[in-house]
């Protein structure tokens, strides 16, 4: 005699929220929002004020000819084209460009080389790490100012040390060299100024690259060493792999420091001689405040936050192929 299958009882359905409680729930997500935006508050009020509304304010004068003083007159997109077409736009361009590729190498290199010798046991480490950063928090008028004085081309230190060991050679191979006439000659006022931004920033990214080397598990380390890897490869195949993320983060920000350069400029050089030294945002300030060039500097001002756009985007695209985030 057969039994008869039973049927599984069926699921019961899932209850349907009530009117009251969808509103109760609704008002709770509400609620949430509010406090949410009443903390935001203090920090989005000084972002609007003095960050977004200049923002689009600027975009509102590049469209206009305006010398501060006269009332605006509207003027369209012709102030990115004559600026796009003019020669000076370009070499102050190059000149940006020619800064970020001295002063990015320096100071990477010189920062990586620091972290890796103050990452090891070394007496006294913490002075010197200490010793290296405090160039950071000082203020660039007086960093500017030093190497002014240390790359004086008369009586800077720099060329008396330098003076007497190129007469040493004129004297062996006959020769005439002289000590480089640095931030007053116009071949040598740019390397002036990327010699004092490597310094400057030298500690900052030292700290930055420290910090990658101290997450680098030292199991890992030991163990390539115990498989014969020298220090070299240990280097290059474990150490500098781990470090991208550092790396990264110390090539997006130098970069758009890089772009935005102007106080060591405006004190060392004040952007000469000869324009040799000038960059993007000198030539802003100078329109705006020296040839009474609103709208040009504005749209100058807007032409450079793309620029430094694209550059980051690009950046961060990129950091699929190379960055270790493992």
């Amino acid at each position: 005699m057969s039994v008869p299958a039973t049927a599984p009882p069926r699921a019961a359905a899932p209850k349907r929220p009530t009117p009251q409680r969808r509103s109760t729930s609704s008002r709770s997500r509400w609620r949430n929002r509010g406090w949410v935006l009443f903390f935001l508050l203090p920090s989005a009020v000084p972002l609007v004020v003095f960050t977004l509304a200049p923002m689009v304010n600027s975009l509102w004068v590049s469209l206009h000819d305006w010398n501060l003083v006269s009332p605006m007159k509207w003027v369209g997109l012709d102030n990115y084209a004559d600026l796009l077409t003019s020669g000076d736009t370009w070499r102050v361009l190059g000149n940006t460009l020619f800064y970020i590729l001295g002063y990015l190498p320096l100071v990477y290199v010189g920062g990586l080389g620091l972290a890796m010798l103050l990452n090891r046991a070394l007496k006294g480490r913490t002075f010197f790490r200490a010793a290296y950063f405090l160039p950071v928090i000082t203020s660039w008028v007086v960093v500017a100012l030093v190497w002014q004085w240390l790359l004086n081309p008369s009586n800077g230190l720099v060329n008396q040390l330098v003076q007497p060991v190129l007469d040493g050679l004129n004297g062996l191979f006959g020769t005439d060299m002289t000590a480089p006439g640095w931030w007053t000659d116009p071949q040598w006022a740019m390397p002036s100024v990327i010699l004092a931004s490597a310094w400057k920033d030298l500690g900052f990214v030292m700290v930055i690259l420290l910090a990658g080397l101290q997450a680098i598990p030292g199991d890992v380390l030991e163990a390539a060493r115990v498989d014969g890897a020298g220090a070299w490869k240990r280097f290059w195949h474990i150490t500098f792999p781990l470090l991208s993320p550092s790396t990264f983060f110390v090539l997006v920000i130098s970069l758009i420091n890089g772009f935005q350069v102007f106080d060591q400029v405006y004190v060392m050089t004040g952007g000469g001689p000869s324009g040799a030294s000038q960059v993007v945002v000198g030539q802003i300030y100078d329109l705006t405040f020296r040839y009474g060039r609103a709208g040009d500097a504005s749209a100058l001002s807007w032409i450079l936050f793309v620029l430094i756009l694209i550059v980051t985007a690009l950046q961060m695209r990129g950091q699929r192929r190379w960055v270790n985030h493992a």
